[in-house]
């Protein structure tokens, strides 16, 4: 029995001498860690970033709290809601301030939104920003980030605060005073160990072990304290997945319409250069023919005609006629054709496009353009017939006497503003169809998440307002 007892107690010392053999590495690994995070550069980072995101806190959520209290209190008028327009943009700048601050001090690559692209005018300005779902996400992270300072200052902050005031106890305490030690610590260790009233070595060496336990505590309280705002940077201020689903149908249908504008294009190109020359071609041929014939005749002379000969020949000089009659009408209704698929005259530009519109236009036309920089040929081709439709039904039915045409570039819009001196009273329902009218331009518009809208009151005058983005 005692044989056994003590190889028993042999094997059992092997075991517990193996398990402490294998942990050892991981217990050493786990010491070099624990001792060298306080001197991390990635600890310094995280406080740093913990100090500046709880300053501008402040300044967030008052920001935010003033001007959302005076826009709910000003929301019976109209400059209310301005206010809480102007708290969702400030908002959003302190969103991606926060943004910014999470990439430089914790490597934190949060994708940015889209940016704010408002449609023209102050009325468009405004639904956009309070329509702003990226603002409002942002308003959200203000909110919670003051509850996230607060836990980051008494959880994390406090424990350097309190590491170096304990380490340094035993050089500036004397008899009856205390660190000033707050938050998470005095939770933990309780109000009477830090109370005056004790002296003494040992309290002393107890106050510079507890300074010593802090310091290396603390980059784990503000490591956990940063992971929690991690974790909600990345949900609010990071696209969210509708805005992200939306960025990624927008940029599929823009990649359609440019991909069909580009089609359109190459059929104009191949209707004008193969089918169309041909044509021209042809007539040039029958053409050719109705003279051979007509010299064919000047040849035979004044001899007696022969009745059938001479009446094959009526019946070819008809066919060729016809023949010839019909190709040059082919050609100008495929040249109609090709026009309407693409405007040659937007190949050098929309500017010489709307410029060349104005100056057919049977009423005097003014054209004012400013263009920074040149929409997409989709974008393009839309504006061109737009025009083209509204000064074709300011000629046929405003019984104008003037019209002018406006294009400017406003952020990421283009506006074009068609106005007309006529008797006015135009409506959607009553100006050409769903193909070629008002409404057809509407579904245009419509396609690329553009707006179109007229003022037409009787008497005139009539306004009609076409917002595009520039990049469909």
């Amino acid at each position: 029995m005692e044989d056994g007892g003590v190889q028993v107690r042999s094997r059992l010392k092997e075991i517990l001498t193996a398990v402490a053999g294998a942990r050892e590495p991981q217990v050493r690994a786990t010491a070099r860690t624990i001792i060298r995070e306080p001197f991390a550069r990635q600890t310094w980072s995280e406080l740093a970033f913990l100090s500046i995101g709880a300053l501008f806190a402040v300044f967030g959520i008052a920001f935010v709290v003033i001007t959302l209290f005076a826009g709910v209190v000003l929301a019976i008028t109209f400059f209310g809601l301005g206010i809480i327009a102007l708290s969702v943009r400030g908002a959003r700048g302190f969103g991606g301030f926060h943004r910014q601050l999470a990439r430089s001090y914790l490597g934190e690559d949060i994708e940015d939104p889209d940016e704010f692209t408002p449609r023209p005018g102050f009325l468009g300005w405004l639904q956009s920003t309070l329509r702003d779902r990226t603002g409002w996400r942002a308003m959200a992270y203000v909110g919670l980030k003051v509850p996230l300072a607060l836990l980051g200052i008494l959880a994390g902050f406090a424990f350097w605060w309190d590491a170096f005031f304990c380490l340094t106890f035993p050089v500036w305490g004397g008899s009856g005073s205390s660190p000033a030690v707050y938050g998470l610590p005095q939770v933990l260790f309780g109000t009477n160990f830090w109370s005056g009233g004790h002296s003494g070595f040992l309290y002393e060496v107890g106050v510079f072990l507890a300074g010593v336990v802090f310091f290396f505590a603390a980059p784990w309280a503000v490591r956990a304290t940063v992971y929690l705002d991690r974790r909600v940077l990345r949900v609010l201020l990071s696209p969210d997945p509708v805005a992200l689903r939306v960025r990624s149908l927008e940029r599929a249908r823009a990649q359609t319409v440019d991909s069909s504008a580009a089609t359109l294009r190459r059929i104009e190109r191949d209707l004008h250069d193969g089918t169309q020359a041909q044509l021209v071609a042809l007539a040039m041929r029958l053409g050719m023919a109705k003279e051979k014939l007509a010299e064919y005749e000047e040849l035979a002379g004044p001899a007696a005609p022969d009745p059938d000969r001479t009446r094959q020949l009526d019946h070819v000089r008809q066919l060729v006629d016809d023949a010839h009659r019909g190709a040059k009408e082919a050609i100008i209704e495929l040249r109609d054709l090709a026009r309407g698929i693409h405007p040659p005259a937007l190949d050098t530009g929309l500017e010489g496009a709307l410029a060349t519109l104005a100056a057919r236009n049977t009423i005097p036309t003014q054209l004012t353009i400013s263009l920074v920089g040149r929409p997409t040929p989709a974008i393009e081709a839309i504006a061109y017939f737009c025009v083209a439709e509204l000064l074709a039904n300011v000629a046929q039915h405003a019984l104008a006497s003037r019209a002018s045409i406006t294009c400017t570039e406003n952020g990421g819009w283009l506006r074009v503003v068609v106005r007309d001196d006529g008797r006015g009273g135009a409506q959607l329902s009553r100006l050409g169809s769903s193909s070629s009218g008002l409404v057809g331009l509407t579904d245009r518009v419509h396609a690329v998440d553009g707006r179109l809208d007229i003022t037409s009151p009787p008497g005139g005058p009539t306004v009609v307002i076409v917002d595009l983005p520039l990049h469909a």
